[in-house]
C-alpha cells in the first residue's frame, strides 16, 4: 500500500495527471465551460419555480404563467444540450489521456532491461496497462469534472438561497457542517479502502495469469485441488476488499439522506410557521424554491463523496502508473554507430557479470571469435552459457569489461543497429497469436511472402508450412500451441534466416526437437553459417564437431578452449563431459 495512502487527495500527482490534458486543452475547456453552463441552468428552475408561483399563480396571471413556462422549457433544454455535451466529451478527454499514457507506458516498457522483467509479476505489469489506464480514463469522464460541476452548484444554489432568503438560507447552512464532515471522514477511509482493492486486484490478476500459462505443470503434478484453495483465499481477499468501500459507502449514504431530510423539515416548518401566522404570506414560492435548492445543495455533496470515490481510485492506479513510468530501468540507448552490415568479429575482454549485486556469474570472462568462426560453447547447466548471449545483445549491462563487435564496444553502437545484425534462436521458442508468416516477418515490411517461401524452400521447410490448413496463414495461436514443439524450432529458425544476420545465435535450438526437424535445422545451418559469425550454445554432438572452436566454461569461467580433436586429447573438463553427456548419444 502507498505510504500516502491516507491523504484524501495528493495534488502533485493529480497536477502531472493534468498535464496529459495539454494536447486537448481546447476540449478541456470546452467541459469545463459546460460544467458552468449546467450549474446556471440548474439554478435557474428553482427561481423560475418561486416566480410562477409568487408572481403568476398568486396573482392570476395567464400570460406571465405562460412566459415563465416556456422560460422553463428553454432553460431544461439548454440543460438537456450541456449535460450531453458534457458527458460526450468529459468521456472523450478521458479517452484520449488514457490512450496517451498508455502508448508512453508500453514504449517505456519495451525499453526495460530483462532484469526488471525477471523480478516483476506479469499480471501486475497486464493490471496496470489495462484495468488501472481504465480508472485513470474515469477521473475524467466521472471524477474531476463531474465534481467541479457539482462544486459549482452547490456554491451557486447557496448565493440563491441568500439573495431569496436568508434567514431559511441560514437554517440550511447551520445543517451543512454535520454532512461536510461526514464525507470528509468518508474520503479518508474510501482512499485507504481503495487502495487495499487495487493491490487485490493485482494479486488476483498475477494469480490468474501465472495459473493459467502454467496450467499443463498444474495439471501433470495434480494440484488442482491447492492451487483451488489458494484461489479462493486469494478470491476472498479481494471480496473483503471491496466489501469493505462497500460497507462505508452503506453507512455514509443513509446519513447524508436523514441530513438532508432533516434540513427539508426544518424549511417546511420554519417557512410554513410563518405563513400561518401570517408573518410572510409572499414566501410560499420561496419556500418551494428552498426544497429544490436543498436538494440541489446536498444531492450534488452526496455525489460528490461518491465521485470522489471514483476519483481516488483513478489517482491510486495513476501513482501505481506513474511508479512504472517513473522506473529508470532501461538500457541507455546512447550509443551512435550504426552499421548495415557488420563482418561478425567478437571480443570479450575481462567480461564480470552478475545478474545480483552480490552474486558474479561471469569471472573476467575472455574469448574472441573471427567473422565467419563457428564456435560452440559447452558446460554444465549453470556454467554461464546463455548469459553470454544475453549480453552480447545488451539485455543485461556488464558489471566490467567489454565485449567488442568488429573492434567497437557494443555500447558504442545504436541499440536498434546492434541487434538488428544478431539473429538469435532459443530452446523455448515464443510464438505470437497470429499467423505463421507474421511470426517469420515480425512483420518487417522488407520480408515479404516471396522472400519467407524462397527461404523455406531453401532449408526445406516449406514443404511442412504448405502442409498446414492455409499454409502460411496458419495462426498458431497463444505462444504456438498448435504446433508442436520441433515445429515451433524449425518457424524461429526461419525467422532467423529471413532477418539474414551477420551474426547467428543459437541457444540450445535443437534440444527438444525430433531427428527429421533437427535434419531440418541442421541443413539450414550449413546454409546459413556460411560466412558469418555463429555462436552456438551446443547440445548435440553433431554440432560440436563441426564448431571451427569450443569454449567449455564451468561455473563461470573458461576453463579449456579448442576444437573437438584437440580438446579430447587432453583429456581434461570436456573430455569427461564429452564421455558423461555427448558419448550416449554416439553409441546411441
Amino acid at each position: 500500500m502507498d505510504k500516502d495512502s491516507g491523504k484524501a487527495f495528493d495534488m502533485r500527482l493529480f497536477k502531472r495527471l493534468l498535464a496529459h490534458t495539454r494536447p486537448y486543452r481546447l476540449t478541456f475547456y470546452g467541459v469545463a465551460l459546460a460544467a458552468i453552463l449546467l450549474s446556471g441552468f440548474a439554478v435557474m428552475t428553482p427561481i423560475i419555480v418561486q416566480r410562477i408561483i409568487d408572481d403568476a399563480i398568486k396573482l392570476g396571471d395567464e400570460e406571465k404563467l405562460l412566459f415563465l413556462t416556456l422560460a422553463m422549457a428553454g432553460v431544461l433544454l439548454g440543460q438537456v444540450i450541456c449535460q450531453l455535451l458534457f458527458n460526450y466529451y468529459a468521456n472523450w478527454l478521458g479517452e484520449s489521456v488514457i490512450k496517451d499514457i498508455r502508448v508512453n507506458l508500453f514504449k517505456h516498457m519495451l525499453g526495460f532491461r530483462m532484469k526488471y522483467f525477471d523480478s516483476s509479476s506479469l499480471g501486475v505489469l497486464v493490471t496496470r496497462a489495462v484495468a488501472d489506464m481504465q480508472r485513470i480514463g474515469e477521473i475524467f469522464s466521472q471524477g474531476f469534472f463531474v465534481i467541479v460541476a457539482d462544486l459549482l452548484k452547490m456554491f451557486v444554489a447557496a448565493a440563491v438561497m441568500l439573495i431569496m432568503n436568508w434567514r431559511l438560507a441560514l437554517i440550511v447552512f447551520a445543517i451543512l457542517p454535520l454532512i461536510l464532515y461526514a464525507t470528509r471522514l468518508f474520503q479518508k477511509a474510501m482512499k485507504v479502502a481503495f487502495a487495499e482493492v487495487r493491490s487485490q486486484v493485482s494479486n488476483l490478476n498475477s494469480f490468474v495469469q501465472e495459473r493459467i500459462t502454467g496450467m499443463k505443470i498444474v495439471q501433470l503434478f495434480t494440484r488442482e485441488k491447492i492451487e483451488s484453495e489458494k484461489f479462493r483465499v486469494i478470491n476472498e481477499k479481494h471480496q473483503n476488499a471491496w466489501l469493505k468501500t462497500v460497507w462505508y459507502n452503506s453507512i455514509f449514504f443513509p446519513i447524508a439522506e436523514i441530513v438532508s431530510s432533516i434540513a427539508v423539515g426544518l424549511i417546511v416548518w420554519y417557512g410554513g410557521l410563518q405563513n400561518v401566522s401570517n408573518l410572510s404570506k409572499e414566501e410560499l414560492g420561496t419556500l418551494f424554491a428552498f426544497i429544490l435548492l436543498i436538494d440541489m445543495l446536498f444531492r450534488p455533496l452526496r455525489q460528490i463523496a461518491d465521485k470522489f470515490n471514483t476519483l481516488q481510485m483513478g489517482m491510486v492506479a495513476a501513482n501505481r502508473v506513474f511508479k512504472i513510468l517513473d522506473t529508470q530501468s532501461n538500457i541507455q540507448d546512447v550509443g551512435t554507430v550504426v552499421k548495415e552490415n557488420v563482418k561478425g568479429d567478437i571480443k570479450f575482454n575481462d567480461v564480470r557479470f552478475g545478474y545480483l549485486e552480490d552474486e558474479e556469474v561471469l569471472h573476467g570472462i575472455s574469448f574472441e571469435v573471427k567473422a565467419g568462426e563457428t564456435v560452440a560453447i559447452v558446460g554444465a547447466t549453470g556454467a554461464g552459457k546463455s548469459t553470454i548471449i544475453n549480453l552480447l545483445n545488451r539485455f543485461y549491462e556488464i558489471n566490467s569489461g567489454s565485449i567488442l563487435v568488429d573492434d567497437v564496444d557494443i555500447k558504442d553502437f545504436s541499440l536498434a543497429s546492434l541487434r538488428s545484425q544478431i539473429a538469435v534462436v532459443l530452446q523455448d521458442v515464443f510464438l505470437f497469436a497470429d499467423t505463421i508468416e507474421n511470426n517469420i516477418s515480425l512483420k518487417n515490411t522488407d520480408i515479404g511472402r516471396d522472400l519467407i517461401e524462397d527461404a523455406a524452400k531453401q532449408i526445406g521447410v516449406d514443404e511442412f508450412i504448405t502442409s498446414l490448413p492455409g499454409g502460411y496463414d496458419y495462426n498458431v495461436k497463444e505462444r504456438g500451441t498448435m504446433l508442436s514443439s520441433g515445429q515451433r524450432q524449425l518457424i524461429a529458425f526461419l525467422r532467423a534466416y529471413v532477418s539474414n544476420p551477420s551474426i547467428l545465435v543459437l541457444d540450445e535450438a535443437t534440444s527438444s526437437v525430433d531427428t527429421y526437424s533437427e535434419q531440418l535445422i541442421q541443413r539450414a545451418t550449413e546454409k546459413i553459417t556460411e560466412g558469418r559469425t555463429s555462436i552456438i550454445i551446443a547440445h548435440r554432438l553433431a554440432t560440436i564437431k563441426k564448431a571451427d572452436k569450443i569454449i567449455v566454461m564451468d561455473a563461470g569461467k573458461i576453463v579449456e578452449t579448442g576444437t573437438h580433436k584437440q580438446l579430447l586429447k587432453k583429456g581434461g573438463y570436456y573430455s569427461n563431459l564429452y564421455e558423461a553427456q555427448f558419448l550416449s548419444e554416439e553409441v546411441a
